[in-house]
């Protein structure tokens, strides 16, 4: 009973001790002592006091075993054994052969250590090596990142990685080589999102080469770009990135918190982190935007945004995002205000027709025909006279095909992928207006709709749209216009509450902030832009002092 008391209350023992020291059996004093010492070794440690022994003792034989025992079926795990320099003191390397530079390892790594290497001063003495780690490090390895490891986890993470491991005869202690090779691809414009003015730039798979892209383009010594790795058992590493005077402390604490968070074996790609950071993971619309345009995140950046950036992938992740981000592209920017404007409001109607497009036919059809001009409900009722399905189901029947040739042409390969979206659809829509199945105004809304999603710039903003198409049809079907108001109310309600990272999601819109509306449905004349988003509550919240007229 005395131990479950002290294990409740750890800081009492003392004074239990001092006041029930009659009365307490010397077995409950052993038990409290027994409670203490945990205590005191978490103290000590962190203190300090207590090391961690390491994995490798300095008999590189038994160094040499430990790893090989831990990568006992990895065939491209290398060894080379050698001797330091003139002497006979033996040194080991492990590398993975696939993933490492077998030429910076042979030219200086192999030939540095095996070569002439300096006296050390005061001769050598039998009791020491004849070499030490310190004096390997200072005068011998010419490898421009080093570091010590200790344990059999770390060295091995970092084999993984494509570094080498060196070890030395009589020093315990492994050295982890920087011998990394990147296969990469060339730099060219990204795919997914072209434009007609602007730079031709887009990251690739390679994290050290998007590093050099974000360094080469964001000339600034404010721009931080902190390294974190990130998985359990396949170490990957991650980019945080911001500019320090500018960003907001507390976003970055959050991202940095939300990324300690992640508990996954591997992340394959930025999607996963995508998915576990997002505030609302029920929400059909992304709450972080992907790019992998280096114009739009550096933008993003300037604005007080924090972007993620992962080794083996070229999208990009820009957080805090809102709605109308979804639906601007960088090209808004590199043209004049006045077409630049035009065309973001031309993909906001864009994005309306998307999402309600069949269902305002669908509505008008079956319960509104009155609010048709007559001329137009005579053409419609005489192209559908012969149609047996109802308009839901005509529809329905459309959107699913299109749909499904829409994904099929992704999936197979390029050349003819773009042939059977085109050919496909326009056979597909001709011959079911011949077999009477569907109505031709039916084939021209489906297809005004399918266009419409297109001109949005952000591909998971369109694919949201797409899902929540089919859920204002439904409504629509059942409840006509009515059901239309009440679903576009349940939309806006969701996206009122919905926060990305503490930034409301349709903010400027809600809450209202009138400044920030120069970057909202209108973009404003780049002079009259001279403040970053209040929404943000950056650090600086000056761009440019406005110019002199």
């Amino acid at each position: 009973m005395w131990n479950v008391i002290v294990s409740y209350f750890p800081k009492w023992d003392v004074w239990l001790q001092a006041v029930m020291g009659l009365c307490v059996p010397y077995g409950v004093s052993l038990a409290l002592s027994k409670n203490k010492q945990p205590n005191q070794e978490k103290s000590a440690q962190e203190g300090g006091v207590v090391a961690q022994p390491s994995d490798f003792t300095g008999n590189l034989q038994a160094d040499i075993t430990l790893i090989q025992n831990k990568f006992n079926h990895q065939s491209d795990v290398s060894l080379r054994t050698f001797c330091l320099g003139k002497t006979s003191q033996q040194a080991a390397v492990f590398f993975i052969s696939s993933i490492s530079d077998k030429k910076l390892i042979e030219t200086h790594i192999l030939k540095s250590l095996m070569g002439e290497l300096p006296q050390i001063e005061g001769g050598a003495d039998a009791a020491k090596p004849p070499y030490s780690k310190p004096f390997i490090l200072q005068h011998a390895l010419t490898v421009s990142k080093v570091k010590e490891a200790d344990t059999l986890g770390e060295v091995a993470s970092e084999l993984m990685l494509g570094n080498t491991v060196l070890l030395i005869d009589q020093c315990p202690g492994a050295l982890i080589l920087s011998t990394r090779k990147e296969i990469t691809r060339n730099i060219q414009e990204p795919p997914s999102e072209a434009l007609v003015r602007g730079p031709r730039l887009g990251f690739n798979e390679s994290i050290d080469e998007n590093t050099a892209l974000l360094r080469q383009h964001g000339k600034n010594e404010n721009l931080v770009i902190a390294r974190i790795s990130v998985g359990k058992r396949v170490k990957r590493e991650l980019l945080l990135t911001y500019i320090a005077d500018i960003a907001n402390p507390s976003l970055v604490r959050e991202v940095q918190a939300r990324i300690g968070r992640l508990n996954l074996d591997d992340i394959l790609e930025s999607g996963y982190i995508e998915q576990l950071m997002e505030d609302n993971f029920l929400s059909p619309f992304p709450q972080v935007q992907s790019t992998e345009r280096v114009d739009r995140v550096l933008g993003a950046l300037l604005e007080g945004r924090v972007a993620l950036i992962m080794d083996g992938t070229p999208f990009a992740l820009i957080v805090p995002v809102t709605f109308n981000m979804l639906l601007q592209s960088p090209e808004d920017y590199y043209d004049r205000w006045i077409p630049g404007t035009l065309l973001r409001i031309l993909r906001y109607f864009a994005a309306f027709i998307s999402l309600f497009g069949p269902s305002l036919y669908i509505s008008f059809i079956s319960f509104h025909q009155g609010l048709i001009p007559t001329k137009l409900a005579l053409s419609i009722a005489q192209s559908r006279a012969g149609v047996p399905f109802p308009s839901l189901i005509e529809v329905l029947i459309m959107e699913v095909s299109l749909e499904i040739l829409r994904e099929a042409g992704l999936r197979l390969p390029k050349p003819i992928g773009q042939t059977i979206g085109i050919v496909g659809g326009l056979v597909i829509g001709e011959a079911a207006v011949q077999a009477g199945i569907v109505s031709p105004i039916m084939i021209i809304v489906v297809a005004i709709t399918a266009i419409s999603s297109f001109a949005i710039p952000q591909y998971n903003a369109g694919i949201a749209l797409r899902m929540l198409r089919f859920a204002a049809m439904i409504f629509a079907a059942i409840f006509g216009l009515y059901g239309l108001v009440l679903f576009f109310l349940a939309i806006c309600s969701h996206l009122a509450k919905l926060k990305s990272f503490g930034t409301p999601y349709l903010s400027p819109a809600a809450p209202y902030r009138f400044r920030d509306w120069k970057d909202f449905l209108v973009r404003g004349p780049l002079r009259r832009m001279n403040r970053r988003p209040k929404m943000l509550n950056v650090q600086n919240q000056i761009r440019h002092k406005q110019q002199e007229e």
